[in-house]
């Protein structure tokens, strides 16, 4: 009997072991992900890119992406200012510099950065400084913040593209910058129009 248990011990033990072993290698060796990766599916997190768009009220922008098939979240906030950490109520003085924003992760096998680029330009009208319809002050200019070359490649070469068409009567106003910190936004605004409905924007 002694004998049996020390094996079922032992045998216990060298599970355990493995098991610890497992989840600290993580899949295929590397490391573990993190809640909210392990809560995307499908597709592999490592590969996930992240975009940001100011486009007026982050309300509708943020909708508008997440409509979009490849785009795995959306949070709305503020960037380009300087006031760390703002409140709306800040914000909206005109005085922080910031941007009403969403900040987008999004899986680039499934969807383009380029694509985004034509969502952003779709919905909004880019011709008009610091203001989108009934929206006005520098909070609600438009703006692509890029995170890497590629992307401020891709921003000039699609502004460039739609000033060539002719699509617009007046010239295109919109910055592009490097992304900067980015402070999210009250939970309140989160998915405004998916909890309220689009009826609650003016600008649908």
């Amino acid at each position: 009997m002694k004998a049996i248990l020390k094996i079922a011990l032992a045998a216990a033990i060298i599970t355990i072991l493995l098991l610890l072993s497992y989840g600290n290698m993580g899949y295929k060796g590397k490391k573990p992900m993190n809640k909210t990766q392990a809560q995307q599916i499908p597709g592999d997190p490592n590969q996930y890119q992240k975009a940001t768009f100011a486009a007026g009220c982050f309300w509708h922008v943020q909708y508008d992406f997440d409509q979009i098939p490849g785009v795995i979240s959306t949070t709305a906030g503020y960037t380009g200012g300087v006031t760390e950490k703002p409140t709306y109520k800040q914000v909206c003085t005109d005085k922080t510099g910031h941007a009403e924003a969403v900040e987008i992760i999004y899986d680039p096998n499934k969807v383009s950065y380029d694509k985004l680029l034509d969502v952003f330009f779709e919905n909004h009208n880019p011709t008009t400084k610091n203001r989108q319809g009934p929206d006005v002050g520098t909070q609600y200019r438009s703006a692509v913040f890029y995170h890497n070359a590629e992307q401020q490649k891709a921003a000039l070469a699609k502004i460039d593209e739609l000033s060539k068409s002719g699509k617009y009567p007046s010239p295109i106003v919109t910055e592009v910058r490097p992304a900067g910190p980015f402070y999210k936004t009250e939970d309140y605004h989160q998915k405004y129009l998916e909890k309220r409905g689009i009826q609650s924007c003016p600008a649908f």
